[in-house]
């Protein structure tokens, strides 16, 4: 796979950071990108989230897309990806998410996991993954495109932060002993109708499956999982366009309900 000078990945970086800024989707840019394959559309990711810590924002964790296997076919992938998820992206249950905060929004319901030890070896087991999370919480994913209609490939979705929005946090913990995520059963609802379902396993058949890849991957990298850190580990069912307005609510059985809403536009 040829390299692409960073130069150009940058230019990319600041095409996406600009429809952040115009609220303005961009034409995909996997074109570009794909002399350099996946590795130069992480670099584009790399690159927008170092101007974005310099600009005083902060990480406070990861989130893992592309968990559904049938999601993988379609884009011609066999692993999932990764995002960053920075502290101003964070809302509690029952927060609005703000008027243009994301564009082309739809949602998704997820299990987060909260790390309460630093989880820094590439050759990490089960075993340390469970030991490391200190509690989980119902999550409601708002995931966002820059890029027009959603037309993504996988290069596209990487460089784009895995298509991060913001994500909502349930505010009860659960006791990882308390709840086998396998068997979890989740159900989400936009203004009281169903538009989701799903179980534990359609997250890479277990989220801690997903949780314990991001683990190795990010340690091999040498930017491991630190504690406190939270972890989407990815969509327990489809996800839905969120409208302005619109009432979201998230059920996943033995960890409560998360919910959020549209913000009205004036």
């Amino acid at each position: 796979m040829a390299t692409i000078d960073d130069a150009v990945l940058a230019t990319l970086a600041t095409r996406l950071e600009d429809a952040y800024g115009t609220g303005v989707p961009v034409p995909p840019i996997h074109d570009q990108l794909s002399a350099g394959g996946i590795d130069a559309a992480y670099r584009v990711q790399e690159i927008t989230t170092e101007r974005w810590l310099a600009a005083g924002r902060r990480i406070v964790g990861r989130k893992i897309g592309l968990t559904s296997l049938a999601v993988q076919r379609q884009l011609g992938v066999d692993r999932p990806d990764v995002g960053v998820l920075l502290a101003d992206m964070c809302l509690a249950s029952g927060e609005e998410v703000p008027a243009g905060a994301v564009l082309q929004p739809k949602v998704e319901a997820e299990v987060a996991l909260v790390l309460g030890r630093d989880l820094d070896r590439p050759d990490a087991t089960i075993v340390d993954l469970l030991r490391a999370v200190d509690h989980l919480l119902p999550a409601i994913e708002v995931v966002g495109s820059r890029i027009e209609n959603w037309q993504i490939s996988i290069l596209d979705t990487v460089a784009d932060n895995a298509s991060s929005g913001m994500f909502v946090l349930g505010t009860r913990p659960v006791l990882p002993r308390e709840v086998e995520l396998r068997d979890v059963v989740m159900e989400m609802t936009i203004d009281g109708e169903v538009v989701s379902r799903g179980t534990g396993a359609d997250c890479l058949g277990n989220p801690y499956v997903a949780a314990l890849w991001l683990a190795r991957r990010l340690a091999t990298l040498g930017t491991p999982l630190r504690e406190g850190d939270v972890v989407m580990t990815g969509a327990l069912g489809p996800m839905a366009p969120l409208t302005p307005g619109a009432r979201v609510r998230a059920t996943i059985a033995g960890l409560g309900e998360v919910s959020t809403r549209g913000a009205v536009t004036s």
